[in-house]
């Protein structure tokens, strides 16, 4: 990004240091095998509350790869719909326990990285 000498930064938060941190996964590699191409990271509030198996579903057919490839799949969708904007909004069904399904919400925002280039920020509206 160019410098702004006009403002005085008291602090700068990175993604990449949100990456290293943890507040953001990076599921680049996930995101490009379903078609993406840019640099793709998940919150780790969706990640972690929605994406992770939840406990007793361990045998039921679900898996971490599985959750996060449904989630890609119908971010892609929703991103080939969008025009003229940065964002979309999509839903999602995760099974949460057996017999139990939870909606819910997702954002897809494409914006800078920390270079300028363009990257993808997949959230939970209570992220943005």
């Amino acid at each position: 990004m160019p410098k702004d000498d006009s403002w005085n930064v008291v602090y700068a938060y990175s993604r990449e240091q949100a990456i290293a941190d943890g507040v953001l996964v990076d599921v680049t590699e996930a995101a490009k095998a379903i078609g993406f191409k840019l640099g793709t990271v998940v919150t780790d509030h969706l990640f972690h509350g929605y994406v992770e198996v939840p406990p007793g579903l361990e045998g039921e057919g679900q898996s971490v790869t599985g959750r996060l490839h449904d989630l890609m799949v119908l971010a892609l969708f929703a991103a080939r719909k969008a025009v003229n904007t940065d964002r979309v909004t999509f839903k999602v069904d995760f099974l949460m326990a057996p017999g139990r399904k939870e909606t819910v919400e997702v954002i897809t925002h494409i914006g800078p990285g920390d270079h300028g280039e363009p990257v993808l920020t997949i959230m939970l509206p209570e992220d943005d």
